[in-house]
């Protein structure tokens, strides 16, 4: 067999791609890349020095670095749509910038899953410490406890699963590629793969949209559970539990907008887009071209929650909103006396 020859590879872009795939997001790709690492970096320098002793912290220091790692692949996936044709990019961008790419989004999204069943326990035991009297715990109680999820070691144990299982079922497809000769040009991914890694790739998908719909019904059972709960709770201490009804709201739309803005809509649209990958004879040239604008645009939508998680950060996490802003507060007292300083020095 002859050696693969990288001059020889094609890497154009196929017919699939237009001005808004090759020009338009990787701009927005540029833009989320350079937030995102102001963000998540704050967020990284705050969190590293806040003590991992509540499950809650454990789940939010996994997010992010789950956000780094997914923010490590931007420049490789931004180069590569925006054609800068170097073969060896290219293939390193299929067989291992992509799979870093969706398993740091999963990863991601399986934590905003944990946190939702631990706050779903922490609202439960509020409300059950809170009925102090037999009649207002027959009225107002009732919900059974998972206190496994608010123990720390057990969210540890949890987060080293979780990360193993995802990197052994997402690791064969980038090993499981063969590599191109020079009698071969390649214009897709997919035609790197062997064929058991085409066949991985697509079990891979089955599992990821199969994590995807487990974690929408556990975050929607639990924030569902979680906001009827409060409101009954308010309903017999209204007095009592109005800034835990506040507090509560607030932490259930912050998690339920950044699960829905950025992970619903690619997996609506991934249902079709797969159909149209595995049997492309159904669907026209021009339903799949579409097809493939909207994964895209979708899929951009879910890198976004590089960003929007450490809005959940600071909702959430106590410790995290208290060291941001004393060190928010810390830098403007510092300007007032380096200027009274320079101008004592005058």
């Amino acid at each position: 067999m002859d050696l693969f020859n990288c001059s020889k590879l094609s890497t154009n872009k196929p017919s699939s791609s237009t001005v808004f795939t090759n020009q338009v997001l990787p701009s927005f790709y540029i833009v989320l890349f350079v937030v995102g690492v102001v963000l998540n970096g704050m967020a990284a320098w705050i969190f590293f020095r806040v003590p991992a002793d509540s499950a809650l912290v454990v789940y939010l220091k996994n997010m992010v670095v789950a956000d780094l790692l997914m923010l490590l692949s931007f420049p490789v996936r931004v180069a590569v749509k925006m054609g800068f044709n170097s073969c060896h990019l290219w293939i390193f961008n299929c067989q291992f910038n992509a799979v870093l790419f969706y398993m740091s989004m999963y990863v991601g999204m399986l934590f905003i899953g944990y946190i939702s069943l631990e706050r779903y326990v922490k609202i439960s035991q509020h409300v059950s410490s809170s009925t102090s009297s037999s009649s207002l715990k027959t009225k107002c109680s009732g919900v059974s406890d998972l206190n496994l999820m608010q123990n720390t070691t057990f969210a540890r144990v949890l987060a080293v699963l979780t990360w193993g299982l995802l990197f052994l079922y997402s690791a064969p497809n980038a090993m499981l590629a063969t590599w191109p000769t020079k009698d071969h040009n390649f214009t897709k991914c997919m035609e790197l793969k062997t064929p058991l890694g085409a066949q991985w790739h697509r079990v891979s998908v089955l599992i990821n949209m199969s994590l995807f719909w487990v974690t929408l019904l556990i975050v929607g059972f639990s924030y569902t559970f979680i906001a009827y709960q409060v409101y009954k709770t308010y309903r017999c201490m209204r007095r009592d539990s109005r800034g835990i009804y506040r507090n509560s709201n607030r932490n259930i739309f912050s998690i339920l907008a950044v699960f829905f803005v950025c992970f619903v809509p690619y997996h609506i649209c991934r249902v079709p887009y797969t159909m149209s990958q595995m049997s492309s004879s159904s669907f026209s040239e021009g339903t799949s071209i579409l097809l493939h604008q909207i994964k895209e645009g979708t899929l951009f939508l879910s890198a976004t929650n590089v960003c929007l998680d450490p809005l959940i950060y600071f909702l959430m996490c106590r410790n995290f909103r208290k060291s941001l802003i004393r060190k928010l507060s810390s830098k403007k007292r510092r300007k007032p006396r380096s200027t009274n300083q320079s101008l004592s020095n005058m």
